[in-house]
């Protein structure tokens, strides 16, 4: 191609932009319960930060991005070093996944997300006073949800302390 001096950052920059509109576009499709609940498992940070693109760019209910990125940050807190860096983004994912809960009371996935973080989160952060009722809810409600989080319920009862297979 014959360009006239200044257009090839122009073409690069329209090129560069429309893939990121089109890798914007596979993240909306590619929202995965079975990629989310390894990524929460595994907890690498750089799989966590690319979790939280995903659920953002996703074309998930607001409620369920809120909820998603809520627990995907308090994962990602427990991974960086800097302790006010912690906290800041165990606050911000605690805000929002409280939230999603507060609009959406039934959602069972999301207390079964808030119990894997409250069993595990050190006392001192005080995120600890519904273990018991996100139990209860995650008994009562474990027949109806997708096998894909019967399945992350399942292996975490291996490791929790209050929830366990002989429950549900």
């Amino acid at each position: 191609m014959n360009f006239k001096r200044g257009a090839a950052p122009i073409f690069a920059a329209l090129i560069w932009i429309g893939a990121g509109a089109i890798n914007k576009a596979v993240a909306q499709e590619r929202f995965d319960k079975a990629a989310f609940y390894k990524v929460m498992e595994a907890g690498e940070l750089k799989d966590i930060n690319d979790e939280i693109d995903v659920v953002k760019a996703s074309a998930l209910k607001e409620n369920d991005k809120k909820g998603y990125e809520g627990v995907l940050l308090m994962r990602k807190a427990g991974k960086v070093k800097v302790p006010a860096h912690k906290l800041n983004l165990f606050r911000e994912g605690a805000y929002k996944l409280e939230n999603a809960l507060k609009n959406d009371t039934d959602n069972a996935e999301f207390h079964f997300l808030r119990l894997t973080i409250q069993e595990n989160v050190p006392k001192i952060v005080h995120y600890r006073k519904d273990i018991e009722k996100d139990k209860q809810h995650v008994i009562r409600n474990y027949k109806s949800q997708p096998d894909v989080v019967k399945a992350a319920i399942n292996s975490y009862c291996k490791i929790s302390k209050t929830l366990h297979a002989e429950d549900l």
